[in-house]
């Protein structure tokens, strides 16, 4: 277990690094990317895809039963939806921004503009929203 944890950070430290290698940002990824407060901005502003972002912290137990939910999110609309996680205890600045009051919460942007936003562990409903806005 702990050893598929060291790897999923390892795979998504190579995805970071290589979108920031790129010139324009491409966020088509199967898997949901780790945004941080230097490539937040740029990806969101960039997308030409709606973005959902999900503000967790490593320690919260109903992020951490939303995480397979986002992930399977993030495969099933690869191409259609961004799909990127912000870890509110490493970037609070972006916690503090967005008004992040409580955690799970999502919030769907598209053309760099936050357009909706759900609170908490809302399981598969997030889906449903999702599709509204692809």
């Amino acid at each position: 277990m702990a050893e598929d944890l060291e790897l999923e950070k390892i795979r998504l430290k190579k995805i970071n690094e290589l979108m920031k290698k790129s010139k324009e940002v491409e966020v088509m990824s199967d898997t949901p990317l780790e945004f941080n407060q230097s490539n937040f901005d740029k990806t969101i502003t960039e997308s030409k895809l709606p973005v959902l972002v999900d503000f967790y912290a490593t320690w919260c137990m109903p992020c951490k039963m939303m995480a397979p939910i986002v992930a399977d999110l993030a495969r099933k609309y690869s191409g259609k939806i961004a799909v990127g996680k912000v870890d509110v205890d490493k970037n609070p600045k972006l916690a503090v921004r967005y008004q992040i009051m409580s955690i799970p919460t999502f919030m769907i942007f598209k053309n760099g503009k936050p357009v909706d936003r759900i609170l908490g562990a809302v399981g598969s409903r997030l889906e449903d929203i999702v599709a509204m806005h692809v």
